[in-house]
């Protein structure tokens, strides 16, 4: 396949063509030609209005439902949605049923997302089931395709597994995720604890259960060595921890959900469920930890922590609803609405090389893995603005600032 891009702004610090407009061509999934003005017979022209492109963004936790909840969202479907928001490459969470713990189940993912624009890269669950009891088959997992292994959004309580862990995946230079919740001072609590659970009379999640869990697993990381991956950090004394740890230099990584940087627990005096995510929405001050912690390097990436659930989970009383909300459609307008488009667009892509994946600079020879997108767009995120089967958006009625037109790689081009 030929593709022209017409009059694209390259947002791409590696790239010779940094901050410049020029037309791109890409022939057999590789690009052959940046110029001011390109000509191609029987090329297939993108042409989008203030059409600006970057290296191909990541997203470093994705759910979806296949198999065992496909009434969430399909593999093909998310994927779909994926590459229409701009995304070229996924992380996916062992979220489904049967949770992928074996070789066959990292194989089957792999196998079923081969034909699509957007990578799947499988992140195996620590556990077998993730029960929190016995170590799954990880160097196994990891010679099928797992870049990374964890039991989403469920603690490592036996400090002895997390220990055993990070030393057995040295072997292989493994990456261990530990969910940051201790799950005893979490205890029945469904918010976070402060002012307004007490206003509304909700059981409270303190920060503690965050804090604690995180130095813990930084005590053992200090111990065993190895590689630590810590997802959706929520506060401001997680991002202090974990600052700390990178001083003595230690091999930790850590995330943000892009939720956490835009919403506050006051959303929740309406009892919408939708604003049900866990770890739970924090308070303004939290907010401005995590986005320091973005801006000085503390916190490596940012995530979507995509999480599609069905209306009958979701759509409950609040102490019965699922946790979780949808964010591919919106991670790049939220992000791009907080910081300059260069820094969002180098938050969407930083996570790759922590989770060994290439990023591709926008040169003439290297491969098309390119995200479309107009910065400028301003626009209040609706309904019919989402694209997943579930629509548990905590981002309705919130202004975005930037619209993804979707993403090229592996010879395909996929829009809106």
């Amino acid at each position: 396949m030929t593709i022209l891009l017409k009059s694209a702004t390259i947002v791409d610090s590696q790239s010779e063509f940094h901050q410049q407009t020029k037309d791109i061509l890409i022939e057999n999934g590789k690009i052959s030609k940046i110029d001011k003005s390109i000509k191609a017979a029987n090329a297939h022209v993108i042409s989008f209005e203030n059409l600006h492109v970057s290296q191909g963004w990541f997203d470093s936790s994705v759910n979806f439902g296949e198999p065992g909840y496909e009434e969430r969202e399909t593999i093909d479907h998310g994927l779909e949605v994926a590459a229409k928001s701009g995304f070229t490459a996924i992380a996916v969470n062992p979220n489904t049923n049967p949770i992928p713990d074996t070789n066959a189940d990292i194989t089957f993912l792999k196998s079923k997302a081969n034909r699509y624009l957007t990578s799947l890269f499988p992140i195996g669950a620590l556990t077998v089931n993730s029960d929190g009891v016995d170590l799954a088959e990880l160097f196994d997992m990891k010679n099928a395709g797992a870049i990374a292994f964890g039991d989403y959004q469920r603690a490592i309580r036996n400090p002895n597994l997390l220990k055993i862990a990070l030393q057995y995946a040295q072997n292989f230079d493994g990456i261990v995720l530990s969910f940051p919740q201790e799950d005893h001072i979490k205890g029945k609590g469904v918010v976070n604890e402060d002012v307004t659970s007490t206003q509304i009379g909700l059981k409270g999640i303190p920060a503690l259960a965050e804090a604690l869990q995180i130095a813990r697993d930084i005590f053992i990381l200090e111990y065993t060595g190895g590689k630590l991956h810590i997802p959706t950090i929520s506060t401001e004394r997680s991002v202090k921890l974990i600052k700390e740890a990178k001083k003595k230099g230690l091999d930790v990584s850590c995330s943000v959900a892009i939720h956490h940087l835009v919403l506050n627990d006051e959303v929740l005096t309406g009892f919408d469920t939708r604003y049900k995510v866990l770890p739970p929405l924090r308070t303004p001050r939290d907010i401005k930890a995590l986005i320091k912690g973005l801006d000085d390097g503390t916190i490596d990436m940012v995530t979507s922590d995509h999480h599609p659930i069905d209306i009958e989970h979701k759509k409950v009383e609040f102490d019965h609803a699922m946790y979780g909300t949808i964010g591919l459609e919106t991670a790049f307008g939220a992000l791009n609405h907080i910081f300059s488009t260069e820094k969002t667009i180098s938050l969407l892509t930083a996570g790759k090389s922590r989770f060994g994946l290439t990023n591709h600079s926008i040169e003439v020879g290297n491969k098309a893995d390119i995200s479309l997108f107009d910065p400028s767009r301003k626009y209040t995120f609706r309904k019919e603005d989402i694209l997943s089967t579930s629509k548990n958006s905590a981002f309705l009625g919130v202004e975005l600032k930037g619209k993804a037109y979707g993403a090229i790689a592996k010879n395909t081009i996929t829009t809106q």
